[in-house]
């Protein structure tokens, strides 16, 4: 059964973000204003450390380096956030190729973080959202027809919603000047041949950096997953993906490096997790049952408490109807009977099972109760052991 729904309200305002004030702010000033927006961070910080415990600002020295600079110039603070490429092409994940309410509410919060800053630092703050379907488009086996209409749909929401301290910054906007209207295939040769790792380089850093390798297991298992119609064997998709996650990590640093070039001295987020003093400071978008969940690779199910969590589309529609929005699909209202099992199952403590699998740490919520599996990275030399952590 499916329900239509009426636009939600919008919460936000249209940005009042001061100009620059140059030179206003004292060091100890600037100092605590600094800690203090870095602290609006550390709620939603995104990581897989298991021995995280309550971090403080001071953990994150880059951080609050780049932050004091701005608020030193009495200028906005900016963010940059590469991510929202375009949406699964799962369809046991999502529920289209378009955003839908999982981005809806991602760009919610986002700009509410702003907003807040704006409360301790009166020029405020903004985040330019790195889409970067383009980038690495043909090695996910999505086609760029999508990525744009993705793309241009967030655009499309951030001013509906009036959500002005956001703007969105792609492959097109990246390389006009420089390369016109050169099709995408010649624009993502160019981001790689100019900006890209090497293969041997990312090889080596593989075997010998256990986070890059948790990457590029993390890569593998979502490939694999979105390979949906694969004509050949189980192994023969692992050993493709395999390198196709090569190629991705690859065009990701190439757009984080083009990134810093056009937005240089910003304050980098990320949608993967990051340990506490790493240059990049991974931020969770939305609840989810994982670390690693986004809106792209899910759907949002509201809850019958009205609180919001990411699933993919074949769980959450066991446990909710679909909802229609402007005409097409949008998310899932949790049934009254799946809620009243959710919360006898959370009212047991929870009951945690190690798995052998020494990779990520990956939560799994089957009726409300969290299964745990350590999946911590291992040393190098299991690169070849499993090729992905699906």
């Amino acid at each position: 059964m499916q329900l239509t729904t009426a636009p939600d309200p919008v919460s936000t305002t249209p940005s009042t973000t001061a100009p620059a004030i140059p030179g206003t702010t004292s060091p100890g000033t600037t100092a605590a204003v600094s800690a203090s927006i870095l602290n609006l961070l550390l709620p939603h910080h995104r990581t897989t450390d298991p021995h995280s415990g309550p971090l403080d600002a001071s953990a994150f020295p880059g951080q609050l380096r780049r932050i004091a600079a701005f608020v030193r110039a009495g200028a906005p603070v900016v963010l940059t956030l590469p991510g929202f490429p375009c949406k699964s092409p799962n369809p046991a994940k999502v529920l289209g190729h378009l955003p839908d309410q999982g981005e809806r509410l991602s760009l919610r919060f986002l700009d509410s973080l702003c907003r807040d800053i704006g409360r301790i630092h009166p020029p405020g703050a903004r985040i330019v959202i790195c889409s970067d379907g383009h980038v690495f488009g043909d090695l996910v086996r999505v086609p760029d027809h999508h990525i744009d209409a993705y793309a241009d749909e967030l655009r499309t929401l951030i001013a509906a919603s009036r959500l002005d301290r956001l703007s969105v910054f792609d492959l097109r906007d990246a390389l006009r000047d420089s390369l016109g209207d050169l099709p995408y295939e010649a624009r993502r040769a160019h981001v790689h041949d100019h900006y890209a790792p090497s293969l041997d380089a990312l090889r080596a850093e593989v075997r010998t950096d256990a986070r890059t390798l948790a990457l590029y297991r993390g890569v593998t298992r979502f490939l694999v997953e979105d390979s949906a119609g694969f004509p050949g064997t189980r192994s023969a998709l692992q050993r493709e993906c395999r390198l196709r996650a090569y190629g991705v990590i690859q065009r990701s640093r190439a757009w984080g490096a083009l990134i810093a070039e056009h937005h240089p001295g910003a304050v980098r987020l990320s949608i993967h997790p990051q340990p506490a003093g790493a240059a990049k400071f991974g931020i969770r978008l939305l609840d989810a049952p994982d670390a690693w969940t986004t809106p792209w690779h899910s759907s949002a199910l509201r809850r019958a408490d009205g609180t919001w969590t990411l699933l993919p589309r074949a769980a959450a529609a066991r446990l909710g109807r679909e909802v229609h929005r402007d005409g097409r699909p949008s998310h899932f209202e949790q049934h009254e009977q799946a809620d009243r099992s959710d919360r006898s199952d959370r009212s047991d403590p929870p009951r945690e099972r190690i798995a052998p699998d020494p990779y990520l740490t990956v939560r799994h919520w089957t009726s409300g109760r969290p299964r745990t599996r350590d999946t911590r990275t291992p040393s190098a030399s299991a690169e070849s052991s499993r090729g992905s952590w699906a």
